[in-house]
């Protein structure tokens, strides 16, 4: 453990790791970050390494290490919690898309193919101008599940 990195927790800090440890209430995951901390903390008699700590909270040791950059970085809310994912952008094809993507794969393929493919049926659904941009794959994915 590198010395720039090390970890001193107030009393209210520990307070409120031990409180959370007791509740119960918490996942898995905070319960392990949280214990990572107070084994972490060199206010204690006898801090441990990361190896250590590894060790007694069955967890890699890279783990132990990015809790405590995360902790010295953002706080303990950063150290025991995820960021939430950014939200999903919304699907491209709606029902009446979807309806008209069918309509048109059922349909005679253009003249000069034999058959539709997923190029041409996502080039032609941009053409109707139902849907600004769309891959290929999303319209396989589609028919996939409705065909």
């Amino acid at each position: 453990m590198s010395q720039h990195l090390s970890l001193d927790l107030t009393d209210d800090l520990r307070t409120t790791l031990n409180t959370l440890l007791r509740a119960g209430r918490a996942p898995a995951r905070t319960h392990t970050r949280a214990r990572i901390l107070l084994l972490l903390d060199r206010t204690q008699a006898d801090p441990c390494t990361d190896e250590a700590v590894a060790q007694a909270l069955r967890c890699h040791r890279n783990t132990v290490g990015h809790v405590r950059r995360r902790f010295l970085a953002g706080g303990l809310l950063a150290a025991l919690y995820d960021k939430p994912l950014p939200p999903r952008a919304p699907k491209k094809i709606t029902g009446e898309v979807e309806a008209h993507l069918i309509a048109l794969a059922w349909s005679a393929p253009p003249e000069g193919r034999q058959r539709w493919t997923l190029r041409l049926l996502a080039d032609r659904l941009v053409a109707l101008g139902l849907v600004e941009r769309i891959s290929h794959v999303a319209v396989g994915t589609r028919l996939k599940k409705t065909l």
